[in-house]
């Protein structure tokens, strides 16, 4: 699997910085796959779109796979094979979508509205032919605009391109909040609506930090960091997307009635407030339950960075070590990080016990306090670090995976206020 940084790709059908009018671009929605999961819910989507359009809104909606589709899916072909073909997992996983949308359609003419279905080819959406994680190259929505001229709400399958050989390719886990942003973009409009089975992006995993808080605004920026450091509300390269083209992004739950989390380039509140007063400095607490520390032998460092980058891997933090080097990838499979070293002839040991907790806040270097604070924190509950890798914007631990979701609440009840009138979370203007 590829890492999600990277060229954040260019959409011909954007004619300038904006192609059409805030005003006259289309409302560009995405549901997530428990949002059309089953048939109730896929109609309560309908439902919500047809209001949009008879608003007098034009509507362009990024359908996930219903539920656990995409999971089935590869649970099918892993009983055929255990290496099954990439270009054709691509064709099977993308299926998911189809479905999705074609239901979506149905349930819209049942409403009394002109409802169209579209694959990501026949939407226009094109990217390489890297199967399995392909990169957005260019959008063109010709056929979108027309359906939208003609009185049609346009349903787009997520997660899903073609190359310029027609091929089907998918972007992803993840991948259909990057479709969502990049047609955004490519339609002209300002945002994008993401709908989802959470009430807004929190200050940790409320699962974890029962008293964390929901954001009502975050910048870009701290986004991403929270999205590479382990938080699933969305995927990073949407976020990457989103910083480039400069979108703002409405996280929402399709089930209440909440405000969500608005992701935008105004400056957030972590910045100063607007009575001058002084805002928390950490955005908040990600974690992933499933990290490595890999050690290498065989390799010198720029031969471990080339056989990881070859498979489109990062080289995360690294130690050197007798013998060998010792080394982080985060995000990335252990199973692609073995076969990337097994392909270059090198021996690798993993401890798959780990887990990593960051502590997101931008410009690190001007606040070394943070740091001290951290670790002090962690030596007074008696958690020793395996390792700590500091980015610009973040603060990682790879800690004992017993102790990840003590870890995650001492560091959120360390940084972050304990009531919500201590978190200034008030909506940019």
């Amino acid at each position: 699997m590829r890492n999600n940084r990277g060229n954040a790709g260019s959409y011909a059908g954007q004619r300038g910085p904006r192609a059409i009018a805030a005003a006259a671009a289309p409302l560009v929605w995405k549901f997530g796959g428990t949002s059309v999961a089953n048939h109730d819910r896929l109609r309560a989507a309908a439902e919500r779109m047809v209001a949009a359009h008879r608003s007098g809104r034009g509507v362009v909606a990024v359908l996930s796979a219903m539920g656990h589709t995409t999971d089935e899916l590869v649970a099918k072909a892993a009983e055929i094979t255990d290496r099954p073909p990439l270009r054709e997992l691509d064709a099977l996983l993308s299926v998911g979508e189809t479905i999705s949308c074609a239901l979506a359609a149905m349930a819209i003419t049942e409403l009394g509205e002109s409802a169209i279905s579209l694959s990501g080819a026949q939407a226009g959406i094109r990217t390489d032919d890297q199967h399995g994680d392909a990169r957005l190259r260019d959008i063109q929505p010709d056929r979108i605009h027309r359906a939208l001229a003609e009185g049609a709400i346009v349903l787009v399958t997520g997660f899903q391109g073609a190359t310029d050989l027609g091929d089907v390719t998918t972007l992803g886990r993840g991948g259909s909040d990057a479709s969502a942003v990049a047609l955004a973009a490519a339609l002209g409009a300002t945002e994008c609506e993401i709908f989802t089975d959470v009430r807004a992006v929190y200050t940790a995993d409320p699962r974890l930090v029962p008293d964390a808080q929901p954001r009502t605004t975050i910048r870009h920026e701290e986004m991403l960091e929270m999205a590479e450091a382990g938080a699933a509300v969305l995927q990073p390269r949407a976020v990457e997307l989103a910083i480039a083209h400069q979108i703002d992004i409405h996280l929402r739950s399709s089930f209440t009635a909440d405000a969500g989390t608005w992701i935008r380039r105004a400056p957030s509140t972590l910045e100063a407030t607007s009575d001058g007063g002084s805002a928390p400095e950490v955005a908040g607490i990600a974690h992933r339950r499933h990290e490595s520390l890999y050690t290498v032998k065989d390799l010198d460092t720029p031969e471990l960075a080339m056989a990881l980058a070859a498979r489109g891997i990062n080289l995360g933090a690294l130690i050197p070590d007798t013998p060998g080097l010792r080394f982080t990838a985060p995000g990335a499979p252990t199973a692609d990080v073995t076969s990337a070293l097994d392909a270059a002839g090198a021996s690798v040991r993993m401890d798959h016990e780990l887990s990593s907790v960051s502590v997101i806040t931008p410009g690190i270097t001007r606040k070394p306090h943070i740091t001290a604070q951290a670790l002090a924190a962690l030596h007074h509950a008696g958690i020793a670090p395996h390792l700590l890798h500091t980015t610009p914007a973040r603060i990682t631990v790879l800690i004992d995976t017993q102790a990840l979701e003590d870890t995650v609440r001492l560091l959120h009840n360390t940084f972050i206020p304990s009531t919500p009138d201590a978190w200034d979370n008030r909506a940019v203007a």
